[in-house]
């Protein structure tokens, strides 16, 4: 069964694979594989190990390729343990090593290396140097420890192992002597690095014997075995010079060009047959006796591994625990006994899942807490995994359980159920006792509030009696919600304390010597973990004393520490914040300059608006969209700032911090201004299409407008206040609106006079305000001066008039002083007649409210009359469907359904059509037809009858501006049309 093979090995070429059959003691029948996996398997048992071999696609090499294929071979064979890539390569001699063709060389760690070192895909550089990319995973420990009990008998005087395998194989197999036997000594040459071969030749026959290096004959033909650093690479070394630079700057004994594709897929050790010398020199005879002598190493290798049972390592994986944390162990982790003690025993309560939450203070140690607890608990209890999610993102999110999906060996799993999968596993008694940790679950929409991007991750979380879940969050709120039952505080750190994880931090005895200036230092950084993390990370990359350091602290932040001393937890203040960990950021805000002067003039910018939910558009824009992309990463890279998904998110106190820095260095006037000005280009007008975007740039621009910096000069930026007054009357807020009017036209009446265009228009706007909050009296009053004022400066059939008295007549209407409102309509529609004509938009306008009058006077035939003429013009010129013409339709059905119902009520005087008619009542104007025939009968609607629904159509001038969203009317009654 495929569960029944533990070790892969891995080759690159067809002469590979022929030497690694050779070695198996029995060779298996092939087992079935999943129609994704093309690889080409070797079954056998190769010292009481079941051996799967696999070979490159023909013609396909290099690290990629190696990594594919060892891809696809552990997702058919799940339980191979670790891989040996065996095969040729090119040696690098050397004085220290004297490597031979045929030898072979055994990957080793070395120094501050892996076993295997990735350079620059094998690329050779200017003057024979060669990149590097950098190293791999070391070998697995078993391997190494077995390798060094190998090499250890080679020391001892014991026989070779690896030849006297070499030979068995060349006696028990005979036809494969003239591939794999070994050729003549005297072919095995090595020239100067500076002597290139003959050309056109495929052998070293005709190359000048002269220009070979002297070496001493070995008294054996019997290969050495050569322990070291072996460098891979995607390119085919043919370059003596880079070989030798290579060799002597990092020890490198060998190149290849597969094991960097495989060491982070599969631990694997790499054991090479030397071939060549990696130099333009031909020596492929020697390829099937170096392959055959690697082989050999790797059989004498595993003949000493002991042997894992299937059986019991089945048995292990059933109780199998898993561990995925995101850091290391904190070796300077001090302090918190006290919360870690609670929280095992918590932990380890045997009543179901548990949910436990750590909040407390941004910077007290939250992930360290639960970081230091996941090791204990790893220490303590051998069965229990510990899975860590950071809740960053939901990109993190996602990728992180991807990750935990790949641990538990959940295969093929669609990324978008992946979370449901792990919660299923978990909630399984097959997943054993677990710890799943949520460290940084401080967004609650992340939580509770599902978006169409990412589903509520609540619904994922898992419940076992085996099982414990643990949040660390800086928001107490949320922390009560996710864990209600167990939220652990973490409270300040004590002064001894504090002086232990300074000491830890620093580890520089020196710098603390002066226990004044530390005990002072530590004041100022309210013993609080993170700052003085972050504080002895500055002394140490800067090379100065603790003295120095706080004298940059009382100098640049001394404000911005007293501002910030008060209380933090309560998240609607500011006020006594227990946290000058802000003072280190502002020692990093000159850094950022330095680094990116886009990126501190972000920083500046998000500084004098809100904080939170910042569109990107809103941000200056510049010509290089990398610009910006670099500019914002760095702010990232600071921790300034978040990124969920398009918005950004400044962390509060950093924000307090920036704004603080900017006022301290006279910059905050100057921020004002270019973000008022950026302000006024972007924000948009209060046309509807505009909604969605106003409504993300709306708490910015407020935050803007009501700085004391922007109060002052205001003047300039009229244009702004009104479009941010436009569109807070347009969502219907209408007392934030109410402000900026009254601000706008205060401000006009004292620049430009009473009478001019702005002021009446302010004033318009803010009678609107009024006339929507029911404040009848106060509206009336405005519109009485505008109406005034517009008839004395421009004439009584103006249509700046007209208006004003169409504003006016609908406060009457909302009173319900109906008189008042029908003699105004009237005027107001006879004059637009005349002056704009009986088609223009306003006129229609007008003949529909005072068809609402006349319905609300219970002139029932007035209004059908007049609102049966205004839909019939809407509608020819207009077009049917235009909302102004279906808004006429509403009301015209709404009347004729009103008008039907009364003509039912009406008792006939006559029986048979055509004789005495049905009467209307009386109540109704005598100066309109008051009955209909009863051969009418019912009147056609041309829509099912509904109530009426308040629709304003307005101009776009400045003063046309009353009434734009539904007004209250008398009697619980809506307004259809209103100017």
């Amino acid at each position: 069964m495929h569960k029944d093979y533990t070790i892969a090995w891995i080759c690159a070429l067809p002469v590979e694979v022929a030497a690694a059959r050779a070695m198996l003691n029995k060779i298996h029948n092939p087992l079935p594989k999943p129609s994704t996996d093309p690889n080409a398997y070797e079954l056998g048992k190769l010292n009481g190990h079941y051996v799967v071999i696999t070979c490159l696609t023909y013609g396909v090499y290099g690290t990629v390729a190696a990594a594919n294929v060892v891809s696809r071979m552990r997702a058919t064979y799940p339980r191979l343990q670790y891989g040996l890539m065996v095969g040729i390569g090119g040696g690098v001699p050397g004085k220290d090593h004297d490597i031979r063709l045929s030898d072979v060389v055994v990957s080793k760690p070395a120094g501050e290396h892996s076993e295997v070192i990735q350079y620059d895909y094998g690329k050779a550089v200017g003057g024979g140097k060669l990149e590097r990319t950098g190293t791999l995973n070391k070998p697995p420990h078993s391997l190494l420890s077995h390798m060094n009990q190998l090499e250890a008998k080679r020391m001892m005087g014991s026989e070779n192992d690896a030849q006297k395998i070499v030979e068995e194989v060349l006696e028990r197999n005979p036809h494969i002597k003239e591939k794999f036997s070994p050729p003549e000594q005297l072919t095995d040459f090595l020239f100067e690095s500076s002597y290139n071969h003959a050309a056109g030749e495929g052998t070293c026959e005709k190359c000048d014997k002269n220009q070979l290096v002297k070496r001493k004959p070995r008294e054996t033909r019997t290969p050495y075995v050569h322990y070291g650093l072996i460098a891979s690479g995607d390119q085919v070394i043919k370059d003596s010079e880079t070989r030798d630079r290579l060799a002597q700057q990092y020890g490198i004994l060998c190149f290849e060009m597969e094991a960097a594709g495989l060491m982070d897929d599969l631990p694997t050790l790499v054991i090479r047959g030397i071939c060549n010398y990696c130099d333009f020199h031909k020596q492929k005879q020697w390829q099937g006796y170096a392959a055959l002598t690697a082989a050999a190493y790797a059989k004498a290798l595993l003949s000493i591994i002991p042997i894992s049972r299937p059986d019991v390592d089945l048995m292990k994986r059933k109780n199998m625990r898993h561990w995925m944390v995101s850091f290391p162990r904190n070796l300077k982790f001090v302090g918190r006994q006290e919360e870690i003690m609670k929280l095992e025993g918590l932990i380890t309560l045997q009543d179901g899942t548990r949910r436990i939450a750590i909040t407390g203070l941004g910077g007290v140690g939250k992930t360290q807490v639960a970081l230091e607890l996941a090791y204990c608990i790893r220490d303590r209890n051998k069965e229990c995994s510990i899975f860590w999610i950071p809740c960053t993102s939901h990109a993190m999110i996602d990728q992180t359980f991807l990750r935990i999906a790949q641990k538990l060996g959940l295969h093929d799993v669609n990324p978008a159920e992946v979370k449901e999968q792990i919660k299923i596993y978990l909630s399984s008694e097959r997943a054993g006792k677990w710890l799943l940790v949520f460290d940084n679950a401080d967004d609650a929409e992340m939580w509770f509030a599902a978006s169409h991007t990412a589903p509520l991750l609540e619904n994922f979380i898992p419940e076992s009696e085996h099982g414990c879940i643990l949040f660390t969050s800086r928001n107490r709120k949320l922390a009560m919600k996710l864990a209600p039952l167990y939220v652990i505080s973490i409270p300040d750190m004590d002064k001894d304390i504090a002086v232990k994880i300074l000491d830890k931090t620093l580890a520089h005895e020196d710098l603390l010597r002066d226990t004044t200036i530390t005990a002072s230092l530590l004041e100022q950084l309210a013993f609080l973990p993170l700052a003085i993390t972050q504080a002895s990370a500055y002394i140490l990359e800067n090379g100065i004393d603790l003295s120095m350091y706080l004298a940059l602290l009382q100098e640049h932040e001394q404000d911005a520490v007293e501002v910030l001393s008060e209380d933090f937890r309560d998240p609607g203040r500011y006020n006594d914040i227990q946290n000058p960990v802000i003072t280190t950021w502002l020692i990093s805000f000159q850094q950022i300059q330095y680094q990116d002067p886009l990126a501190a003039d972000y920083l500046s910018f998000i500084a004098c608006i809100d904080p939170r939910n910042i569109p990107q558009s809103i941000l200056p824009q510049p010509k290089s969209r990398k610009r910006k992309v670099d500019a914002l990463g760095l702010l990232n890279a600071y921790s300034f700032t978040n990124a969920q998904e398009r918005d950004i998110g400044m962390h509060r106190l950093v924000y307090i911090a920036t704004r603080n820095w900017l006022r301290k260095n006279a910059l905050f006037n100057h921020w004002i201004q270019r973000v008022a000005e950026n302000l006024q280009n972007v924000f948009p007008d209060d046309h509807h299409t505009n909604r969605g975007l106003w409504r993300q740039y709306l708490p910015h621009a407020l935050t803007l407008v009501y700085e004391n910096e922007f109060v002052i000069q205001e003047e300039i930026y009229l244009d702004l206040t009104e479009k941010i007054a436009d569109c807070l009357f347009s969502d219907g807020r209408y007392q934030e609106a109410e402000v900026l009017y009254r601000k706008l036209m205060t401000i006009s009446q004292e620049k430009f006079g009473p009478q001019a265009r702005s002021t009446l228009s302010s004033m318009a706007n803010l009678a609107s305000t009024y006339r929507n909050q029911g404040r009848w009296n106060e509206a009336e009053k405005l519109e009485v001066q505008v109406m005034e004022t517009t008839m004395t400066v421009l004439g009584a059939e103006h249509p700046h008039t007209l208006t004003s008295m169409a504003n006016l007549a609908s406060t009457y209407r909302n009173q319900g002083r109906w008189n008042e409102a029908e003699k105004l309509e009237v005027q107001v529609m006879e004059a637009r007649k005349t002056v704009l004509g009986a088609e223009h938009p306003d006129t229609l306008t007008s003949m529909n409210s005072l068809a609402y009058t006349w319905r609300s006077q219970e002139k029932l035939q007035d209004a059908l009359n007049l609102t049966r003429q205004c839909f019939t013009l809407r509608s020819k010129i207009l077009g049917p469907n235009h909302p102004h013409s279906m808004s006429s339709s509403r009301a015209l059905n709404d009347l004729l359904a009103e008008y039907n119902a009364l003509i039912d009520q009406t008792p006939l005087t006559e029986e048979k059509c055509g004789q005495p008619q049905r009467e209307v009542s009386s109540r109704y104007s005598d100066a309109v037809v008051t009955t209909l025939s009863t051969c009418e009968g019912r009147v056609h609607q041309l829509y099912p009858p509904r109530r009426p629904a308040a629709t304003l159509f307005l101009g776009n001038h400045p003063l046309i501006i009353a009434a734009r969203t539904p007004s209250p009317a008398s009697e619980n009654q809506n307004i259809q049309d209103v100017d």
